[in-house]
């Protein structure tokens, strides 16, 4: 998809191509940022399965993308399932990149991808949420492989890279104190802007006022180099919602979109 800021000042989509089951919804909103809406028709993700969803934010475009529900990734007989998204934000432009959580089934294989090509003048913020096994059924992840790779330049420069893997007894893994200390719940806010260094004493005052200790929620933020950088661990994707929705809309000053509340 593409999106533009027409004359008088709101964003328009300006270009959009579907296939498969992804679809994009407009939905009416107030006053303010193009909010749009990802839709699997498929109800989840299977083994083997490839997505992409691509955006391209003209100058002085102002957008909000987002998914109706948590993403399931099922479990996979073999292949890998592959999850890109792939950001295009020009000058004085502006993208959220807001999807509910992401759930792992027991078995899954998963190769997710982010890269964000960002002007100097651009602002993105990217929230991601990762849930490992379906906390209702207490599933706990016996077997699988998981990597997540982010890569974010600012005018043709790389300047933030960041990966994640694991192979093998999932839960096993996030149990070591080194690593998630028996969290099953993660989520990581990234905010790049000209201002973004300065804001990190207000969204440290963020994560205080959320009640990340009464929600069982670790969270600790940094700034450097133009960005910002928030992680979220927590036993169960309950409390990291309550926590990150106020974290959100404190930080954001706005309201989430309304498929957040349902």
């Amino acid at each position: 998809m593409a999106a533009a800021r027409m004359p008088g000042g709101a964003t328009r989509l300006t270009d959009l191509a579907e296939a498969g089951p992804l679809r994009l919804r407009l939905p009416r909103t107030a006053p303010g940022p193009l909010e749009a809406v990802l839709l699997n028709s498929a109800g989840g993700i299977a083994c083997g399965d490839h997505f992409r969803v691509e955006a391209d934010l003209a100058p002085g475009a102002d957008l909000v993308l987002t998914s109706t529900a948590a993403e399931k990734i099922y479990r996979s007989d073999g292949p890998t399932t592959r999850l890109d998204v792939a950001l295009t934000v020009a000058d004085g432009a502006a993208l959220a990149w807001l999807p509910q959580e992401t759930i792992l089934y027991d078995g899954v294989r998963l190769h997710r991808r982010l890269d964000a090509a960002c002007a100097e003048g651009a602002t993105l913020t990217v929230f991601e949420a990762m849930v490992f096994g379906r906390a209702a059924r207490g599933e706990v992840l016996t077997h699988g492989a998981v990597r997540d790779d982010w890569r974010v330049t600012r005018g043709g420069r790389l300047v933030y890279a960041d990966s994640f893997r694991l192979d093998g007894p999932l839960s096993d893994h996030l149990s070591r104190p080194a690593l998630a200390g028996g969290a099953r719940a993660s989520a990581t806010l990234l905010h790049l802007a000209p201002d973004a260094e300065s804001r990190l004493d207000a969204v440290r005052d963020l994560i205080e006022a959320a009640g990340c200790p009464d929600l069982a929620v670790e969270a600790g933020a940094s700034a450097w180099n133009g960005f910002l950088v928030l992680r979220l661990l927590a036993r169960d994707i309950r409390g990291l919602r309550v926590a990150a929705i106020r974290i959100l809309e404190g930080f954001r000053a706005r309201p989430l979109p309304r498929v957040w509340q349902t």
